[in-house]
């Protein structure tokens, strides 16, 4: 891929790991659409970068919402690149998710991207390079306590890329990149605090953002994972579970200290 040829539509570029991706396409010359919901946050985005962009303002989790996202991107024969990167977290035992938490979480985080898939694998379909990137989590890949519903989604979501990936064969790229813990806004202040604790690393975006280029960059790196030992335990999860239940298992009444505390806090989202 040769990013000054690239015309990418990120969505939830207004997030930490949006943004930061769009600013890393933006210093390679790449010419992005900006969706998000907040249109003010998009255009802050879009005044910090170099290149000539457009902002796009869409709800995703609606119907008409997608739609308007289609009717402004179908006439560009130049987009051949969509990083999904929209997301909502969850942290909370599953008895205090509300089943609207819960909904939302599945919905955002999985429902949205296949819906938003289905409607443009034809558009990018014999485009230059065509891509699709997904950008999940390493709990795309290891259940950890007080993401129940979270995990679900997003092992949905490498589920899901996987099994297009094999379908759409060399047509269409698909990649699934699943950063660990990252410093941003969408982790709440109590999970934050919980990783400090058991020593967990968080990224910056700006991390996630040079994987992100990197993939891009090689068309046959299918799936990655950031961070290590999260990237071991990724691995171990799926070859050997019961380790990792052990190793989770002395950790999971702090997790759950925490994930009650982030529900009190009303932090829950």
């Amino acid at each position: 891929m040769q990013a000054s040829k690239t015309v990418c539509l990120i969505t939830g570029a207004s997030g930490g790991i949006g943004s930061a991706i769009a600013r890393a396409l933006d210093e390679k010359d790449a010419r992005l659409y900006l969706v998000g919901r907040n249109l003010t946050t998009l255009k802050e985005l879009e005044r910090s970068l170099r290149g000539e962009h457009q902002c796009l303002q869409a709800d995703l989790t609606s119907d008409s919402g997608r739609q308007e996202l289609m009717a402004a991107v179908a006439n560009d024969e130049a987009l051949n690149t969509v990083i999904q990167a929209a997301g909502v977290s969850s942290f909370a035992p599953l008895p205090d998710q509300s089943p609207a938490m819960i909904e939302a979480s599945v919905y955002v985080n999985l429902t949205v991207p296949v819906l938003l898939s289905r409607q443009l694998v034809p558009v990018l379909l014999g485009r230059r390079s065509p891509t699709i990137m997904f950008i999940g989590s390493a709990f795309g890949s290891i259940g950890y306590p007080g993401f129940s519903s979270y995990c679900a989604a997003k092992f949905g979501l490498r589920g899901f890329a996987e099994a297009l990936r094999r379908e759409l064969g060399d047509a269409l790229r698909v990649h699934y990149l699943a950063p660990r813990a990252t410093r941003t806004d969408f982790n709440s202040a109590a999970v934050s605090a919980m990783n400090e604790q058991l020593g967990n690393s968080m990224d910056s975006p700006e991390t996630v953002a040079d994987a992100v280029l990197t993939m891009l960059q090689h068309p046959h790196s299918q799936r990655k994972t950031i961070g290590w030992p999260e990237k071991l335990f990724c691995r171990l999860n799926g070859a050997l579970p019961e380790i990792v239940d052990k190793a989770l298992g002395k950790k999971s009444q702090q997790i759950l200290h925490f994930a009650h505390e982030n529900t009190l806090k009303g932090e829950t989202r």
